[in-house]
């Protein structure tokens, strides 16, 4: 299967790494490089032989530095709406919801959709130099790919509305501290810790794995995702919402008015 923005390897008849190729973007997300991550984790998923994924972006600047603003900057808030509950189906939820285990291996800047997506992954490694952050509100709209709730499900609801709120980033270390991220390592050793952790997995029964993630994932009610959706549409139609988007495509400091 042929992809434009991702590479998709298989690192032995078990175990494959799927990596986002799209380094002069940070591997930033839109609805092509979505749509391309749904047809290769469904291809994982439906493949007997994979017993687990690794996730990550290709260089060593960035896992997923965020979305693609200019492809949603001027949306209608239907159109926001949609984008939210679309990209949840095709890969946050689905994500989140596969039998196969999905390792994070972050590589780097790890911010918006990008945070969201490693939110989703089953467990999540970090390097040293990578960066976490939900920076949405200072666009001017929220995080719509599951962050306001997969977030405080991680690190508790205190430290997500800190991180939510105030937009900053936060380091690796601090990652690791919250129990956002499982481990911290060099850069050089980040793919090998992720295949360590996915050959511990692929030593137990697979089908019992993936009962195991569909019970665990039981214990969380999946409307607060749509109110997520619902609420990230609304905030398409707020003038702070263009200012800020705006602003940030044209690198300049934002003037919110709060209308």
């Amino acid at each position: 299967m042929a992809y434009k923005n991702l590479i998709v390897k298989n690192l032995s008849d078990r175990l494959q790494l799927i990596t986002i190729n799209r380094p002069k973007q940070l591997n930033a997300l839109n609805r092509e490089v979505i749509g391309e991550l749904h047809r290769a984790l469904n291809a994982a998923e439906s493949d007997t032989n994979i017993r687990a994924v690794i996730l990550m972006g290709s260089g060593e600047k960035a896992f997923v530095a965020g979305a693609d603003i200019k492809e949603f900057m001027h949306f209608t808030p239907e159109e926001g709406k949609k984008l939210s509950e679309e990209g949840q189906r095709l890969l946050f939820s689905y994500v989140e919801k596969m039998h196969t285990p999905v390792i994070a291996a972050i590589n780097g800047y790890a911010l918006g959709g990008g945070l969201e997506l490693a939110l989703a992954s089953h467990i999540r490694i970090a390097s040293e130099n990578a960066k976490m952050g939900l920076p949405e509100v200072s666009l001017g709209v929220i995080p719509g790919y599951g962050g306001t709730q997969r977030l405080a499900r991680h690190i508790g609801k205190g430290r997500a509305m800190e991180m939510i709120l105030t937009a900053k980033m936060i380091d690796a270390r601090k990652a690791y501290e919250y129990g956002l991220v499982s481990d911290v390592v060099p850069l050089e050793k980040l793919l090998d810790s992720a295949v360590e952790t996915a050959e511990a997995i692929m030593k137990n029964a697979p089908v019992a794995v993936g009962l195991a993630i569909e019970a665990v994932n039981a214990a969380y009610d999946d409307s607060g995702l749509q109110k997520e959706s619902d609420l990230f549409g609304q905030a398409f139609a707020s003038e702070d919402f263009r200012e800020g988007t705006a602003a940030f495509v044209e690198r300049r400091k934002a003037n919110f008015t709060g209308k």
